[in-house]
This record gives structure tokens, C-alpha cells and sequence, in this order.
């Protein structure tokens, strides 16, 4: 038997620059980080033709594009499922993810990051990494605002570079399906690690989860499950 796959209605579309529009970059909900493909890539496809050939842009025309994207004013943003298989693609979105500086919340699962480093996102209080690569805190973008933190299924092995949140306000962490979930005494180092840390993997902090001289604090406080 014979299915088509989802992509199958898209095989026969043809490139287009659509060089004016007025949609900005925060009134999209999920979008996808795309540039078309080279004028090389094209020839040998044997679809050169739709795309009209380029002029030099102006320092106006640069200026228009960069307002019209608007990412710094960008508050949420979904940019989840990207499917970045191809180097000028994961170029073009650590550019984006650059000028987010007035960021809150970021949803990036599922996109086979490995390292963003490099990355700072002074504002941002909410960020899901869900199922990407990171085998590290150390690879995580610079958060010094988080509250909510979701690294739920990628390859993290040890808890090591975990105290470089110590100064943040984390309240929430989620480590589910990481290597490390399996490191002994687990989440007792996780807490002692983060003292303003209040839930771990969707579970509140409890008694069994304190170091010795915790306990006697934590016993005047009412968990309520």
C-alpha cells in the first residue's frame, strides 16, 4: 500500500520573496525559523525561476526588515519543533534567539540543541527546553531572571554546573528522563544545591528531600500535595 506523507503536498511548491508585509515577529504563535534556499540550491533543482533576482539592499531597507521581525519587543515566544537539520538554519535562529532581550516566557522543545551558551536572555522567568541535546548545565543560555526551568528529556548526566542557578530565583525545575535523575540521593542535592528551589520534577519539596540541618525548618512548614 502506498501513504503519503504529510511534507508529499508541499513537494511541488515553488519559493517565493515576499519582499513587503506588515506581520511581526511577536503576533506569530508558533513560528518556523526559515530562510530559502541558495540560488546555487535552486539552480539545481531546476527552480530558479520563481524568485526574482535580488538588488542590494539600502541601510533603509535593512532597517524596515528589522522592524518588521521586532523580536526585541517580543514578550512570548513558541519556537518549538523547528526541525533545524541544516547549519545556516541553527545560524539563523541564534540570531533570533539574540535579540530576545525582553523576553518572558520561551518554549524551544524539541529542536536538538546541544549547546546555547552563548545565549543570554536577561528577562526571561519561564523557559522549556524539552527533548534537545544538552548533556550540561553549563550549556543552558544565561538566565538570571528564571523562575521555571523545563529540561525534561534531554542527556544531562551529572548534576554538575547546577549551583550556577544558586542566585537565581528558580522555584520550579523540571529534570525528568535526564541520566542524572538516577544519581544517588538525587533530589537532596538538588535542593541543597538550590536553596529557593520549592518543586522538583512537579513534586514540593518534602522533609526526606532536606540535609539534616534542614529538617528542623522545614517541620514548621504545611505541604500541601
Amino acid at each position: 500500500l502506498y501513504f503519503q506523507l504529510p511534507s508529499d503536498s508541499c513537494k511541488y511548491l515553488n519559493w517565493y520573496d515576499i519582499e513587503e508585509h506588515d506581520v511581526r515577529g511577536n503576533q506569530l504563535h508558533c513560528p518556523r525559523v526559515r530562510e530559502g534556499p541558495s540560488k546555487e540550491e535552486l539552480f539545481f533543482r531546476g527552480e530558479e525561476h520563481p524568485l526574482k533576482e535580488r538588488k542590494q539592499a539600502t541601510d533603509t531597507e535593512k532597517w524596515q526588515k528589522k522592524l518588521q521581525e521586532n523580536w526585541e519587543n517580543c514578550a512570548e515566544l513558541n519556537l518549538s519543533f523547528q526541525d533545524l537539520g541544516d547549519l545556516y538554519q541553527v545560524e539563523n535562529f541564534k540570531r533570533i534567539l539574540q535579540r530576545l532581550i525582553r523576553v518572558e516566557k520561551l518554549w524551544l522543545v524539541d529542536n536538538a540543541l546541544t549547546d546555547l551558551s552563548a545565549i543570554r536572555l536577561p528577562r526571561c522567568r519561564e523557559l522549556n527546553v524539552n527533548r534537545n541535546h544538552f548533556t550540561s548545565f553549563k550549556q543552558l543560555p544565561k538566565i538570571p531572571q528564571i523562575q521555571h526551568l523545563s529540561l525534561a528529556e534531554n542527556n544531562i548526566l551529572t548534576l554538575n554546573g547546577i549551583s550556577d542557578f544558586r542566585h537565581t530565583p528558580l522555584e520550579s525545575l523540571i529534570l525528568k528522563r535526564n541520566p542524572c535523575e538516577f544519581q544517588e540521593s538525587y533530589r537532596q542535592l538538588v535542593f541543597s544545591s538550590l536553596p529557593n528551589l520549592k518543586m522538583l520534577d512537579g513534586v514540593p519539596k518534602l522533609p526526606e528531600d532536606c540535609s539534616p540541618s534542614d529538617i528542623r525548618f522545614l517541620f514548621r512548614m504545611c505541604t500541601i500535595l
